[in-house]
């Protein structure tokens, strides 16, 4: 079993990977609008996922927080111009209070290394 964390501090590893899954911290965007706010954080994810050498096609699970259930659709519209065609996660979507009253937006990720 192989566990490695990327960019470790005392609370968290933004990045990390058990053998051939990989795990993401909640990420959030910047922006004013959910739209905004979802392109930055999806854009993020990508950073991330690269560092780690694997890619947006590979997503297992997505876990998206939202601030208001009514950005629903605006959020949706950029997710699903983001995602690859035919490779859509499991997916679940809820409400909540995300850590700062500026988010609006926050996504979850798990993914698989290539060729596993």
């Amino acid at each position: 079993m192989t566990i490695e964390r990327v960019r470790t501090t005392k609370r968290s590893s933004p990045i990390l990977r058990h053998n051939d899954t990989v795990y993401l911290t909640g990420q959030v965007g910047e922006g004013d609008t959910v739209a905004e706010q979802t392109r930055s954080c999806l854009a993020r994810i990508d950073a991330l996922l690269a560092e780690v050498g694997t890619d947006k096609s590979h997503l297992l699970q997505a876990t998206i927080w939202l601030s208001d259930m009514g950005d629903y659709d605006e959020f949706n519209e950029v997710w699903d111009s983001w995602v690859p065609e035919g490779t859509a996660p499991v997916r679940s979507c809820g409400e909540v209070s995300v850590a700062k009253p500026e988010y609006r937006v926050e996504v979850i990720i798990i993914a698989a290394m290539p060729n596993s």
